[in-house]
Order: C-alpha cells, then structure tokens, then sequence
C-alpha cells in the first residue's frame, strides 16, 4: 500500500506544489504512471486549498459580524 502524502504546512505551500505539478503534467514528459499520480496529488492539493480559502473566508465573516464587504486597500500603504 503506497504511502499517504503529507498534508502541506500551509496554502502558500500547498498552492507552490500545486502549481510545480501543473508545470510536470503540462510538460508532457512524465510516463503514464507518473502522471496519474501527479494528478492525484493534484486533486488531493486543490481539495486542500480550497478548504482553506473556505475558513479564510468563514474568518471574515465571523470578523464582519456576517457581511461580507468588498476589499478596499488603503491609500498610501
């Protein structure tokens, strides 16, 4: 039985390996099996993401007491 990948420490690193393994698939130069398994990884990486961006985004919520407002960043930053 293979053995299971490790979950990334954050978003910025799982988002990084993501990308890297967008960068292999795309090249078109991994075999069969390599590719498959890319892909896993892949799936496995953007279900990870996309968790995150889900909390990030219920934080945000609870931080404006339920209303979501439009990002305005601020003059002169």
């Amino acid at each position: 039985m293979p053995k299971a990948a490790k979950q990334p420490e954050s978003f910025e690193a799982g988002f990084a390996e993501l990308e890297a393994l967008i960068g292999e698939l795309e090249s078109g130069q991994l075999p069969l099996e390599a590719s498959l398994a890319a892909y896993q990884r892949g799936q496995t990486l953007l279900q990870f993401c996309q968790g995150k961006l889900a909390d990030a985004e219920q934080q945000l919520k609870v931080l404006e007491n339920g209303e979501l407002k439009p990002f305005s960043p601020q003059e002169g930053a």
